[in-house]
């Protein structure tokens, strides 16, 4: 299970701004993907420039019809409202974000951006949709205007509204901020759920046997926290990276599953517990809090599925909360599963069938993992359609030469603020484009930039 990525875009972003507060003044306007035209001098006696805020807006288009996937650029354009002079570098703002693998015949694709690092207030936002099949002058697509997304929980469709000012909020809570078919909290909601219903079957099934329900439970509890643990640890073998990285990442339930049931047979067999028929009663439980935490994914946008352009798919969100579009509901098919197994599971067990104890629990882990296996390859990733989320568009002039004011500001005798600073000069093209007028051109990326200055020092 993926988790949330919005989360640690926010973190990263309060903590780059707090890194660099009382050492890049002059540069910190810039260091926000997105922002643009230069950075703010401080005013006389002004000790330090903060990024404050930022702001997220969703805008829908039609995917259009017939044809092979594409990919196409969303220009977003910005100005702060409400200033009584000349409007200054600070008060506006070009973030170009191209999405990649959009299925024609899809229906409405909905694109949410993040800026970050702009001035508190209202702001004026337009955007515009770069896509081919309308060529005009140098390669380039003829611009067309797409309005935000507004959302319909009843009917569940996504559709364009009117303008209007967009407020810019702090950084932390933006995850917080309404988009089109999120419901932000729902997957911590509905997993504790899960695991509670879990727990209270598992409870109702042992008592019916005259099983001693303190035992089991104890046995339960440590089995529930090595079970998490060991899906976190999962997760961070099938996506190797940093170890921060990691553990802000997602869960593999495959590893919850595994470690969970060792865990429980090994407490069983060192308690004297009979093993088959715990696990016997713990199998209902266990998916049943499955189908419960799977809702929870849908409704956040994690473990989403492939888009596609068949009547069957459902439209939400990608695994960022970037990208919404129709696609294989795989979160659903998932949950549909786990309530099958544990009705199931249920009737055999309650209706004391002769067999081996423990053959229910392994049956029904078998079935799912060999069901889960099917859908993981409907799943988006790395290399399919609608997967990746915005990319952002290529680094520009105007964004190298921040980059090198932005390294050149800081005290190089401080080791600490000189590296923090030679990241954020990097940041600078990999967390989003900074556009200025007239900089079409796309140059190299800036991490050759950034070693250079650490060879200079």
């Amino acid at each position: 299970m993926d988790n949330r990525a919005a989360r640690r875009r926010a973190a990263a972003a309060a903590k780059r701004t707090k890194d660099r507060s009382g050492r890049t003044p002059a540069a910190s306007h810039g260091a926000a993907g997105g922002h643009t035209g230069g950075s703010e001098q401080p005013a006389a006696g002004q000790s330090e420039v903060i990024e404050k805020e930022a702001l997220v807006v969703s805008h829908v288009f039609d995917s259009g019809s017939g044809g092979e996937p594409y990919s196409a650029t969303v220009r977003l354009t910005g100005r702060r409202v409400g200033i009584n002079r000349l409007p200054g570098p600070q008060d506006t703002f070009v973030q170009e974000d191209r999405v990649d693998g959009i299925v024609p015949g899809s229906g409405p694709v909905s694109v949410t951006s993040w800026v970050y690092g702009l001035e508190p207030g209202d702001w004026s936002v337009s955007a515009e949709l770069l896509r081919p099949g309308h060529e005009a002058g140098r390669g380039r697509s003829v611009a067309e205007p797409i309005p935000p997304a507004t959302w319909s929980w009843p009917r569940w469709t996504i559709a364009g509204g009117s303008r209007g000012p967009v407020r810019t909020r702090w950084a932390l809570v933006l995850p917080l901020a309404r988009m089109p078919g999120v419901i932000p909290g729902s997957f911590t909601v509905l997993g504790a759920l899960g695991i509670v219903v879990a727990l209270v079957v598992q409870s109702l099934i042992l008592s019916r046997g005259n099983v001693p329900g303190n035992d089991s439970l104890i046995v339960s509890l440590i089995a529930l926290v090595s079970g998490l643990l060991g899906a976190k640890l999962w997760y961070a073998v099938l996506h190797p990276g940093p170890w921060r990285t990691a553990l802000l990442g997602g869960w593999a339930v495959d590893g919850f599953l595994v470690v969970a049931s060792v865990v429980a047979v090994i407490l069983l067999l060192a308690s004297g517990q009979s093993i088959g028929r715990y696990l016997d009663a713990t199998a209902p439980g266990i998916f049943f809090g499955v189908a419960i935490g799977r809702l929870g994914c849908f409704f956040t946008g994690c473990c989403a599925g492939r888009c596609t352009n068949s009547r069957w798919g459902v439209w939400s969100f990608d695994r960022d909360r970037r990208i919404g579009a129709r696609r294989v509901p795989t979160q659903l098919l998932e949950a549909a599963t786990g309530l099958l197994i544990g009705v199931l599971t249920t009737l055999l067990v309650l209706s004391d069938v002769p067999g081996v104890e423990g053959a229910v629990f392994v049956a029904a882990v078998a079935a799912y993992f060999l069901v889960r296996q099917g859908l993981l390859r409907l799943r988006v990733n790395d290399a399919t359609t609608c997967g990746g989320g915005v990319v952002p568009s290529p680094s520009t002039p105007e964004a190298d030469r921040q980059a090198r004011r932005h390294v050149a500001s800081v005290d190089r005798r401080d080791e600490g603020a000189f590296r923090r600073t030679c990241a954020t000069a990097c940041d600078l093209g990999s967390d989003g484009p900074v556009i200025g007028p007239g900089s079409e051109r796309a140059s190299p990326g800036r991490p050759r930039l950034v070693a250079a200055a650490l060879r200079a020092r």
